[in-house]
């Protein structure tokens, strides 16, 4: 494991109030981004799509990595420059996707446990020879009547464990991700209990497999309502719930913390995260975003899958990663 290669990535990441962008819908979820503008879904279309946000003058400024799919890490531009010679260009780290999706836990019924284990080393070993620097795992976890078990968590907390050490012993930082999923009707202090149990039974986890904290990012959930539970908490509350339960169980050794967007719209996520960094100026970690639809709606809508469409939707996303690097910094948007 080289330590210093892992710490000097994990701090670049997170640098100069910048953040994560994640490209790496699979091919299902990026057909149905696409079914919203009446694109059709083929691999030069994705292509196209991602290179041109990517191409966007200054990205650096504010992206430190990009999270892609293992379609788009093995893609060349119709010049023939590689998508991964794109990003590095623009001194940005690029990532992979390693995990093999959320599938039924067998046992508890509308649980899940994040496949991907099995084949891992070898094919860390592949990604790191394409040019991938870092790499990300996505657990998932359900708040319902009865759930989640403490076997889900504890079940998604050692996969999550186990494909950090791998990744750091093949040589890519692991985005740690424990998705406390908004879809329900449980009230804030309910995703607050939740994300807490979580976050213990990760880094628990995390510390029994040897690995080294100092060289992961962790990408948790803010801690907020349930998308159907009829009190929305505003982003004075989310900020101080959210930041209480990352201090009650993340070590100061993490380097950085990229939120998700989880479902919310581009204003909220931006107006959280700035809320976070402006009444809580010196947390021991940095506070920074890993927004895929976050970054990506308006810039997407802007596209429409035509050429004459791409310097303003262009314009559209660099404007969404101007404004999550200045929530970084404590900015509120206007």
């Amino acid at each position: 494991m080289d330590e210093n290669f892992l710490i000097d990535t994990a701090q670049k990441m997170v640098a100069d109030h910048r953040g994560l962008l994640a490209i790496d819908e699979s091919g299902g979820t990026i057909k149905k981004r696409f079914d919203t503008i009446g694109v059709v879904s083929t691999e030069e279309n994705r292509r196209d799509y991602r290179s041109n946000l990517l191409g966007a003058d200054d990205l650096g400024r504010y992206i430190g990595g990009v999270i892609l799919f293992d379609e788009t890490l093995r893609q060349s531009l119709a010049d023939g420059t590689k998508i991964v010679d794109l990003i590095r260009a623009q001194g940005i780290v690029p990532g992979i996707k390693v995990d093999k999706g959320a599938k039924p836990l067998a046992g508890f019924a509308g649980e899940t446990i994040t496949e991907g284990l099995d084949g891992l080393a070898a094919r860390v070993e592949e990604y790191v020879s394409l040019g991938a620097q870092f790499a990300k795992w996505r657990a998932v976890i359900h708040i319902g009547e009865g759930s989640p078990t403490s076997a889900a968590i504890t079940a998604n907390a050692h996969a999550l464990a186990r494909y950090a050490r791998i990744c750091q012993e093949g040589g890519l930082v692991p985005i740690v991700e424990p998705e406390v999923l908004m879809d329900g009707n449980h009230n804030i202090h309910t995703c607050q209990q939740v994300t807490e149990v979580t976050l213990d039974a990760v880094f628990t986890a995390l510390k029994a497999q040897g690995v080294l904290l100092e060289g992961i990012i962790l990408k948790p959930n803010m801690v907020i309502a349930g998308s159907d539970c009829p009190t929305q908490a505003g982003a004075n509350e989310i900020a101080d719930r959210t930041v209480a339960t990352l201090c009650r169980c993340v070590p100061a050794a993490v380097p950085g913390i990229t939120f998700l967007s989880g479902g919310q719209s581009e204003d909220e996520a931006t107006l959280n995260l700035a809320v976070m960094n402006e009444t809580f100026a010196s947390p021991p970690w940095k506070l920074s975003f890993s927004y895929g639809r976050a970054l990506q709606t308006s810039a997407l809508k802007m596209w429409q899958g035509k050429p004459e469409n791409e310097a303003a939707s262009r314009d559209a996303f660099l404007q969404r990663a101007r404004l999550n690097s200045q929530a970084c910094a404590g900015e509120i948007p206007a």
